[in-house]
């Protein structure tokens, strides 16, 4: 999971490219997740951020095939990829939406999510222990600046669930809540190109890039808040 990476001082590729649409500024209100104790099971929600995590989790816990329904977000063409149905394929300003509503085997979801970790897995489906439903849509790009009203809402994916395992990599620093709140503040204040960049094309440059700041987390857990943080180069 992409802040407890940080947390550690795991700066992975992952991390490296989950990182590569800030530029230098502060975002604000990133990696929302909210966490709520229930009779049977926890309730979560999250921001979009989190996505292809939820996706991989839970398809962990899936043995063969399960029926998704969704969109995977590319600004490629993966149809020659996919080698499950698609419902259709839309295309607005460069971005596709592959369409899924079929039965698809877990594998063939990590191999597309192996190959292309750019690509954006709003995907739905369900197990013997859990429910993961994810908005079928991309999600906003980020940009620094002013947030409007009370700002976002994690309420992009929803998950119920009685895996703990789950539970402690999302709210990895709380030992147990009843309600959680957990906001992020990005503050990328470098970019770090590598040391050949005279020898490389733009693209390269824009790819190899790293992102120097300080991540901020805010934590509401059953009304006491607390704050850390973490630097990082990723």
């Amino acid at each position: 999971m992409i802040i407890k990476k940080i947390f550690d001082g795991d700066f992975d590729e992952g991390v490296h490219v989950a990182f590569l649409k800030f530029g230098r500024g502060v975002y604000r209100n990133k990696y929302l997740i909210e966490g709520k104790r229930q009779a049977k099971n926890w309730a979560v929600k999250t921001g979009a951020e989190y996505a292809n995590f939820l996706v991989r989790r839970c398809l962990e816990r899936v043995g063969g095939s399960v029926k998704v329904t969704g969109v995977i977000v590319s600004t490629l063409d993966l149809r020659d990829e996919i080698k499950f149905e698609l419902k259709k394929v839309g295309n607005f300003q460069g971005v596709r939406k592959h369409v899924v509503d079929c039965e698809i085997e877990g594998e063939e979801i990590f191999a597309l999510m192996d190959k292309y970790p750019k690509a954006f897995f709003a995907l739905s489906f369900k197990g013997d222990d859990f429910v993961l439903k994810i908005k079928p849509k991309a999600p906003a790009s980020g940009k620094p600046g002013k947030e409007k009203g009370d700002g976002p809402k994690a309420d992009f994916c929803t998950l119920k669930t009685l895996d703990e395992g789950i539970l402690k990599e999302l709210f990895f620093d709380i030992v147990k809540f009843e309600n959680v709140r957990i906001a992020h503040e990005i503050d990328v204040t470098d970019i770090v190109y590598p040391a050949d960049i005279e020898s490389l094309k733009p693209a390269e440059i824009r790819e190899m890039a790293k992102r120097k700041g300080v991540l901020k987390r805010v934590v509401d857990v059953d009304g006491d808040m607390r704050e850390s943080s973490a630097e990082f180069v990723a």
